[in-house]
């Protein structure tokens, strides 16, 4: 009896979780068609053509011109800053983003609600406001303006500034990645560890690191694509000293303005394949990400 209760436990988790079967599509075929034809279009001109259009201008003089195009020292310079600045904010938001999934999963405590607000509102507030709050903190008119000069410290107009700009808008996506699932998954199987003797680092790298991996590494490259990306808050911080604090994004607005568009076309068709690159990790971890779901849903209707 419990295990025919527990196959119709599974069954409808199942059912839930799946797709809808064919007689609960009402919808006559006419609807389904347009629908689906209205998204594809949608997404032909919004996204498709504008990004085979960047592609196409960023070869418009050829494919020696593109290359000379990153041969430039300017160029070349934006383009290790970038990846130098995902390089630092990515492993800090990874280590702050578990740290505070497993917080926020694992225990109970007053505040809990208000570091849940905290860690999105990056997400509510404008790249721009949040480049403008270290503006004020450090900058020379700034709060702590004054002691940096002194002590003959930069933080705006410099790599920190960028860093910290950097790592301000892209610290709720490893959090939110984790969190959902970590909740699905419990903390039945890290209860029993404790219990047989192992201690707190034995259970993180051998039971819930191996459970969240998927769902970390989502995390990681959403994180990654915004901050090779990110373009206000930098904007803010950089001071547009060209060769020094300019990322990618920045650059190839600095040549877009100067009408040097098969360059500006050329670096940004770097970034976009970048991004390209991005989405297909992105949509490969997101599919593990959903198959662990799904499993510590099953598991969860089967223990009740």
């Amino acid at each position: 009896m419990g295990a025919f209760t527990n196959s119709r436990a599974l069954a409808s988790a199942r059912h839930i979780t799946g797709p809808l079967p064919t007689s609960a599509r009402t919808e006559p075929a006419w609807i389904r068609t347009t629908l689906i034809v209205i998204t594809f279009a949608f997404l032909g001109v919004f996204i498709l053509w504008p990004l085979l259009t960047v592609f196409h201008e960023g070869f418009s003089k050829g494919f020696g011109f593109y290359i000379e195009t990153f041969k430039d020292p300017i160029t070349i310079k934006s383009i290790e800053l970038t990846l130098l600045t995902a390089a630092i904010a990515v492993p800090l938001n990874t280590v702050f983003g578990l740290a505070a999934a497993w917080a926020l999963t694992r225990f109970k405590f007053k505040g809990r609600q208000l570091l849940i607000a905290l860690i999105d509102l990056p997400l509510w507030v404008s790249p721009v406001i949040g480049g403008l709050i270290y503006i004020l903190l450090f900058g020379r008119q700034g709060t702590l303006g004054p002691w940096l000069i002194d002590h003959d410290i930069q933080i705006v107009f410099a790599l920190p500034g960028i860093v910290l700009a950097t790592t301000f808008v892209t610290f709720p996506f490893v959090a939110r990645s984790l969190i959902p699932l970590m909740e699905a998954q419990g903390h039945a199987e890290e209860e029993a560890a404790l219990t047989l003797g192992a201690n707190g680092w034995q259970v993180f790298f051998r039971i819930t690191l191996p459970k969240v991996k998927w769902g970390l590494l989502y995390g990681i490259i959403l994180c990654n694509a915004r901050a090779m990306g990110e373009f206000g808050a930098v904007s803010v911080v950089s001071g547009h000293i060209r060769g020094k604090t300019n990322t990618m994004p920045l650059h190839i607005e600095i040549l877009y303005n100067e009408y040097q568009f098969a360059a500006a076309f050329a670096v940004a068709s770097l970034l976009s394949l970048l991004a390209l690159i991005t989405l297909f990790l992105k949509t490969y971890s997101e599919s593990r990400t959903a198959q662990q779901l799904r499993e510590a849903q099953e598991l969860t209707t089967l223990s009740h």
